[in-house]
């Protein structure tokens, strides 16, 4: 891996030079000259470095399932994906991740939390596209004992296999939801996560319908203080959704330091909801950060795209024009996401991980006297990202992504043969 000086280039309101030594940033400071052998120089004129995006839910493999549950509710929604997950196999979640991935370095993402199934062809996929991944086994029983147990020794299994994997991807436990995983399974998943040092990833409290059931089924408990009453709960927690909370669940998950990340175009289009309590959370304590959700509900894996809802949004239900401000949103897309998941990301720093998007500032989007992060958030889209590094290698370089072609095409053919 060689070095890379990113010449000139914007990094917090001033002009200086970043230098990548490996995958790691090297130096930061202006008009850098004594460079080490075999330094590659790039000018970056009228560009911008920021951290590669963290997207901190999704689910890559259905990346090929756009539009295919449209205008329906969520758990109508739900019920139709499942029918259609009985039919996938290794070789498609392979071809859709590739394709996630690829979406993913057009947009800036360099870093996703994915839950979904067959992690060990999405972890090819990750790792052959360059990107940084965090990936899931997925205990999701529906109450059913002898389910149960395949699950466990498939969850041991996948463990030992990925310590086989590369510094580029992390394992993790994904309970897929309270009314998916029965209680003595949602047990034995906390235990075996905190026994290996595995970060925990669900789904919380995402529909009113999931918390009225809840609360039906376990004497009044929410979601949130079922979980708890379990001790799933903790800083190690990385909950999706959390839409649907009650003043003593955000005071639960504030005190635990749970991450709860924000899907704001998944709620809006499947109507599951939209108001995030956003300030109550960040002031309980809570780590905040964003995701875009599967393809299947938000239909792209645009984190831009996300930041902006999530703001405009929370600014107009709040009837608060300061809430989600800038800074916050660009932490909740970045650093917030490095906290929980221990990795050195999310900044741009020297010492930290060299995962950097750069932006194009020479166009419309940006010719305004407004702060590069206004015009970048809420004015430009993720095109004017006109290259993404990630772990100190060139994933895109001036809107070109090797092998982009190939990719498009293998994942039509695959298409085409399963529908």
């Amino acid at each position: 891996m060689g070095n890379i000086l990113l010449k000139n280039i914007l990094f917090s309101g001033k002009e200086c030079d970043i230098l990548i030594k490996g995958n790691r940033i090297s130096r930061i400071s202006e008009d850098m000259t004594d460079l080490p052998a075999s330094t590659e120089v790039v000018d970056c004129t009228r560009k911008v470095a920021l951290p590669g995006f963290v997207n901190m839910h999704t689910h890559a493999g259905m990346s090929m399932m756009r539009g295919v549950g449209e205008d329906i509710a969520f758990h109508e929604w739900l019920a139709k994906i499942w029918e259609i997950e009985k039919d996938i196999d290794g070789d498609y979640i392979y071809q859709a991740t590739r394709m996630a991935c690829l979406e993913m370095i057009r947009t800036g993402t360099t870093t996703f939390n994915d839950q979904y199934w067959f992690a060990p062809m999405a972890y090819k996929a990750a790792s052959e596209m360059g990107v940084r991944s965090v990936l899931s086994y997925v205990v999701c029983d529906r109450n059913d004992p002898a389910q149960s147990e395949v699950q466990k020794e498939e969850c041991r299994q996948m463990y030992e296999l990925s310590k086989t994997w590369s510094d580029l991807a992390t394992f993790v436990i994904s309970i897929h939801a309270v009314y998916s995983v029965s209680e003595p399974m949602v047990l034995w998943a906390k235990d075996f996560a905190r026994e290996n040092g595995l970060k925990i990833h669900i789904h919380l409290s995402e529909t009113e319908k999931e918390v009225k059931d809840c609360m039906e089924q376990h004497g009044g408990m929410s979601p949130v203080e079922y979980f708890d009453s379990l001790g799933l709960l903790g800083p190690d927690v990385i909950a999706a959704h959390t839409v649907w909370l009650s003043d003593n669940d955000i005071d639960i998950l504030g005190k635990r330091g749970v991450t709860c990340v924000h899907n704001i175009n998944s709620n809006l289009k499947l109507a599951s909801g939209y108001r995030f309590r956003y300030n109550e959370l960040r002031d309980a304590g809570a780590n905040l950060c964003i995701g875009t959700d599967g393809c299947c509900s938000s239909n792209n894996l645009d984190m831009l795209e996300a930041m902006k809802t999530s703001a405009v949004v929370q600014k107009a239900w709040r009837s608060d024009p300061a809430s989600m401000p800038l800074d916050e949103l660009l932490a909740m897309s970045t650093v917030n996401a490095a906290k929980v998941l221990g990795l050195e990301i999310g900044e741009i720093r020297e010492g930290a991980l060299a995962d950097i998007m750069i932006v194009d500032t020479d166009n419309y989007h940006f010719m305004s006297p407004a702060p590069f992060e206004a015009n970048f958030i809420y004015s430009a889209h993720s095109d004017c990202i006109s290259s993404v590094i990630c772990n100190g290698k060139f994933l895109m370089r001036d809107r070109v992504v090797p092998g982009e072609r190939e990719i498009l095409d293998d994942a039509r053919k695959y298409l085409n043969k399963i529908l």
